[in-house]
């Protein structure tokens, strides 16, 4: 299967899940092996006690359906378990967890001098004199607070711009879909959480990298910063992006990779950019990822944080107000929590009244684990 196959055969999928519809495309099982389930003696928690709070995630039909959990404590996976007919080497959709691989992407990039932190972000569409988008910096991008006028949620019919770039009119050029939208509040005045600013994001990485339209040359040269500053070096040897036609990586939702994998980049957030006995993101910019933005302290630099504003998303109250986490659609979860040494992936299918169900079986797990 071509890249374009597999991307139409990705969205169609997606688009499925985006809208419910699961019983019409289940997310292919990539493993037929048996039900897997392990845990591990840990010295901080008994192993009956993480065994009671791991199987209500999959056993209790209000949370949704739990395709892989895994728990690690300081670096140790001492709970795996997956649903029948998914397994280690099941690679599964990660939703707006992508959005902080895009972040990395964007550390890595800021890190060689080629994208400034608080400089207008380099993007052509807003380069005429006068055009307030302009004045649009990274970090505004990065925080959520452009002050562009994108509807992430509601129903399709409703012409929601996440499903309309993702699936419909947008789909053939997300970042120029995208970046065409006017502003609907100052730049840096508002949080407005959007899956289109992190494709926009993508796209000022490749040009950073080629000057080329062609969409084939585009995805080449972002796969090779990918495969070459991220993925080799973390060890993600399942990181799959996907890409749209003109060769711009949807840097704000489908990614894949296997459960492992996430867990390992959680792990590389949580060692502040450490990854196989090298530094390879900055402490720095670990700092900004993690710190409260101006406008929602529940949100960093494409991370959920563990704070008041995010009571919709993550659990605040309930475990460590340093606890930070990627988050996506229909229930994917890296949450990662630096304090107690502890990486939990979950992965699945939940709607939005079964999650809220859901995380708190999640902040049970975490407040297993002493801080």
């Amino acid at each position: 299967m071509n890249s374009k196959s597999r991307l139409r055969t990705s969205l169609a999928i997606a688009a499925a899940l985006f809208l419910g519809s699961a019983s019409a495309y289940l997310m292919p099982a990539l493993s037929q092996s048996p039900l897997r389930y392990t845990i591990a003696p840990d010295a901080a928690v008994g192993s009956d006690a993480l065994r009671a709070a791991v199987d209500p995630v999959f056993d209790t039909s209000d949370m949704g359906e739990t395709r892989a959990l895994l728990v690690l404590h300081n670096g140790r996976i001492v709970a795996e378990r997956y649903a029948p007919g998914y397994g280690p080497d099941s690679k599964l959709l990660s939703w707006s967890m992508a959005k902080t691989v895009t972040a990395v992407l964007v550390g890595l990039m800021v890190s060689d001098g080629r994208l400034a932190l608080d400089s207008p972000a380099p993007i052509p569409a807003w380069g005429q004199p006068g055009d307030p988008r302009g004045t649009i910096t990274l970090r505004q991008l990065l925080t959520m607070s452009s002050g562009l006028d994108h509807v992430e949620d509601g129903p399709p019919e409703k012409g929601v711009d996440t499903y309309r770039m993702l699936f419909t009119d947008g789909a053939q050029d997300m970042a120029a879909y995208a970046e065409a939208k006017p502003l609907a509040d100052q730049p840096g005045s508002t949080f407005n959480y959007s899956s289109a600013t992190s494709v926009i994001l993508s796209d000022a990485l490749t040009r950073m990298l080629t000057d080329s339209p062609d969409p084939e040359t585009r995805r080449a040269a972002m796969m090779r910063f990918v495969d070459g500053r991220l993925k080799e070096p973390v060890g993600l040897s399942s990181l799959t992006p996907e890409f749209d036609a003109r060769g711009t990586m949807i840097g704000g939702s489908i990614m894949h990779m296997t459960a492992r994998d996430y867990a390992r980049f959680g792990e590389f957030l949580r060692n502040r950019g450490q990854a196989n006995g090298r530094q390879i993101l900055s402490e720095r910019w670990i700092d900004f990822m993690t710190a409260p933005s101006a406008r929602n302290g529940g949100y960093g630099g494409h991370l959920w944080l563990n704070r008041p504003g995010a009571e919709d998303v993550l659990f605040p109250g309930r475990g460590p107000g340093s606890l930070f986490g990627c988050v996506g659609h229909n229930g994917q979860y890296i949450l990662v929590s630096p304090k107690q040494g502890l990486t939990i992936v979950r992965l699945g299918m939940s709607t939005a009244e079964q999650r809220v169900a859901l995380r708190p079986a999640l902040a049970r797990i975490v407040e297993l684990f002493p801080s």
